[in-house]
């Protein structure tokens, strides 16, 4: 079937503004941009969703990140590419997503590093944005949206 939103187009106008709002918050909050991409691309990498790992990597290197944080995003433990911010942000990423996998979803290490690099507004930007990549990957997959094939 087509994307549900694209069906119901109301919902995908309210998704558009919220995805805007997201981003307006994260700027005033300091939040570099490539941070919520990095973090949408792993949490749709935990969830397969193919269309979003392919938009939030494409839209990560428009914003300037590099092709080899890009790679390694899945391992981003295993690699020094990320900083002490990027990498509080990855972890209650995967938390976030991972939520039926863990006796206690969002351990408070994780969340209490997070609170390190990120104010109260920032993490509310953060955690809204990981449901928000969430509920896409939750439309897309079982609705089994693929990536169009490009030139690039």
């Amino acid at each position: 079937m087509n994307n549900p939103v694209t069906i119901i187009p109301d919902v995908n106008q309210v998704l558009q503004s919220l995805g805007k709002a997201l981003f307006s918050s994260a700027e005033k909050t300091g939040i570099p941009s490539k941070t919520l991409f990095l973090s949408y691309l792993r949490v749709s990498q935990i969830n397969r969703d193919s269309v979003c790992v392919d938009l939030h990597s494409r839209n990560a290197l428009a914003a300037g990140e590099t092709t080899n944080r890009l790679l390694t995003v899945a391992a981003w433990r295993e690699t020094r590419h990320f900083n002490d911010a990027e990498r509080a942000a990855l972890a209650l990423s995967e938390a976030v997503t991972q939520l039926s996998d863990q006796t206690d979803p969002v351990p408070d290490e994780v969340y209490n590093e997070a609170t390190k690099y990120y104010d109260e507004q920032a993490l509310a930007t953060l955690i809204v944005g990981l449901a928000t990549a969430n509920l896409w990957n939750r439309l897309n997959v079982p609705t089994k949206q693929i990536v169009e094939h490009s030139a690039n």
